[in-house]
């Protein structure tokens, strides 16, 4: 399935493919598009996702204003990644999504300990 069909393929009903260049609105974002787990109107985009250190960014389908295909990236393996670039809108919010290791130094833990 090409790149920009694979984003089609998410429920995206204000989708806009602008076709005499990007928009002056946005800002773009590239890598790895995947459905969000959960929540229809939002979608994950991986970033650099054989890169060293690849980050999940959550954007809200009406954000995106223009979509365009890039080059795959490929694994060790030969395996096509298929990678997309998205304009999202300016004032959009989006979430980055960032692993942590849980330990007794993570911030986010309700009793956390200082060792």
């Amino acid at each position: 399935m090409n790149k920009i069909n694979y984003l089609e393929s998410l429920p995206v009903s204000n989708l806009i493919k602008f076709t005499k260049g990007q928009p002056s609105d946005g800002i773009p974002f590239a890598g790895y598009p995947r459905a969000h787990p959960s929540e229809k109107n939002k979608f994950i985009l991986v970033n650099d996702p054989l890169g060293p250190e690849p980050v999940a960014l959550e954007f809200k389908l009406d954000d995106v204003l223009f979509v365009e295909e890039v080059p795959s990236a490929v694994t060790e393996a030969g395996e096509g990644v298929p990678l997309i670039k998205l304009w999202i809108k300016y004032g959009a919010i989006g979430m980055v999504i960032e692993p942590f290791e849980v330990n007794d130094k993570t911030p986010y833990a309700l009793f956390h300990k200082n060792k």
